[in-house]
């Protein structure tokens, strides 16, 4: 591949990890996090930035296989779930979303007329933004083998040029001094930005993404695997120099925001007010461009790499029918609404996190255990386990119960008990095949 492809595929990476969450979450808990803000930005770049890289080059290392070592049942339950998770039900659908919220709402004068679909009450103008986008999102996912051309060279350039003219206006703001920190983010900074963090999904999503790179690189004519690492590892690299980026600035935004984050409910209305108080209509209508374009690219990944996940799971489905369905899934789920999509997404997120996060963790450890395969089911046993405490404490079950667990107050139980098992994995004998007499 020349230089210019290379870029194009880092381009392409960062485009599609540069959803939704990544530019709602940030601000917001930069405000809230206060004067406690560069903690709360390292536990979220830890998550958010440093875990995708992980899980990118993971993907690299097994050249595609990171599940093999599982049993089949279980690992084809695993990437389904991902697969849904981050597809229809909740990060695919969260694109349109956010692309309306911030890309359309704010030029429309009556953005609360509704229209009534049977016994359904719908908001018009939503329904109608999210019908849009993901119609293109789907013309644009049934032609993959133009990908690289279509989103690392065309649409992310322009991304990434409106995102720099952001980037660098927001760390030159003059905003006020940060306040107080607020919530959890007044005792335990760190912990809240790691589980913040997981909101982007982005851990889950480079899994599957690194898988769909490959299989680019593999349209492009690199089928050797080395060539293949090499490029992915690359791509990633690339990718998380720029969301680091944008992470940073959006945490600076919001805790400096002062008066421009009074009475908001989420980082969307605090960028919203500061490029309105900074570059007027001009700047609302930059930021909208910004807005869309970061979340089509990322829809266009995911619908991507759900159709081909899919097909090849079963046969006598096909690609381009797979599309469609999935573009018809997101732009239903999407009319749900934001803000009870995210509220949804939490407690199975800090379920399923921990699960991902685990698998990356041991992969690069594999060489040096010597029962891999034991190994593998052991430490996502545990993972899972502890991180379906966590989700139902997220989703207001009572498990107090559990509250001896170390970290069980931050919501992080899964860490202490996964660490232990993957130490004792490295310790394990090689298993004794015994000799018949």
């Amino acid at each position: 591949m020349s230089v210019s492809d290379t870029f194009g595929l880092g381009f392409m990476t960062f485009a599609f990890f540069l959803g939704a969450g990544n530019l709602i979450f940030p601000p917001f808990a930069g405000y809230l996090a206060g004067e406690n803000t560069n903690w709360a930005m390292l536990g979220f770049l830890i998550t958010a930035v440093g875990l995708p890289l992980s899980g990118l080059i993971a993907v690299a290392k097994t050249n595609g296989n990171v599940m093999s070592l599982l049993p089949p049942f279980a690992a084809t339950a695993l990437a389904v779930a991902i697969y849904i998770i981050i597809g229809p039900a909740f990060a695919a659908p969260r694109t349109g979303l956010v692309a309306y919220e911030i890309g359309v709402k704010p030029f429309i004068d009556n953005a609360t007329a509704v229209i009534h679909i049977g016994s359904l009450e719908l908001n018009q103008s939503q329904m109608l933004s999210t019908l849009t986008f993901f119609t293109i999102a789907m013309l644009l996912s049934l032609y993959p083998g133009k990908l690289l051309d279509n989103v690392g060279k065309v649409l992310t350039p322009v991304l990434l040029s409106l995102l720099l003219i952001l980037g660098i206006s927001i760390l030159m703001f003059n905003g006020s001094e940060p306040g107080s920190a607020i919530g959890d983010y007044q005792a335990n900074p760190l912990s809240k930005g790691i589980i913040e963090g997981y909101n982007t999904m982005d851990t889950l999503a480079s899994l599957m993404f690194g898988m769909l790179i490959i299989d680019i690189l593999k349209r492009k004519g690199i089928t050797e695997s080395k060539s293949q690492t090499r490029y992915l590892v690359r791509a990633a690299i690339i990718a998380a120099c720029g969301l680091a980026f944008v992470y940073i600035s959006l945490f600076i935004l919001g805790s400096t925001a002062g008066e421009l984050a009074t009475n908001t409910e989420n980082g969307g209305q605090i960028l919203t007010n500061y490029v309105d108080s900074q570059f007027g209509s001009v700047g609302l209508l930059l930021l909208s461009t910004v807005v869309s374009l970061a979340c089509l690219t990322t829809a266009v990944g995911l619908i991507v790499a759900c159709s081909e996940f899919f097909e090849d799971l079963v046969p006598s489905f096909s690609y381009r029918p797979l599309v469609i369905v999935f573009s018809i899934i997101c732009a239903t789920v999407a009319n749900v609404g934001l803000s009870q999509l995210i509220s949804i997404s939490i407690p199975v997120l800090v379920s399923i996190y921990p699960v991902a996060i685990a698998l990356v963790a041991i992969t690069y450890i594999t060489p040096k255990l010597s029962r891999p395969a034991f190994s593998h089911r052991l430490v996502l046993s545990v993972a899972l386990i502890f991180g379906v405490i966590d989700g139902l404490g997220a989703a207001g079950v009572n498990v107090d119960m559990f509250d001896f667990l170390p970290l069980f107050a931050q919501g992080m139980a899964w860490v202490i008990p996964t660490l232990i098992a993957m130490l004792v994995c490295l310790f394990l004998p090689k298993k004794v095949l015994t000799q018949p007499a």
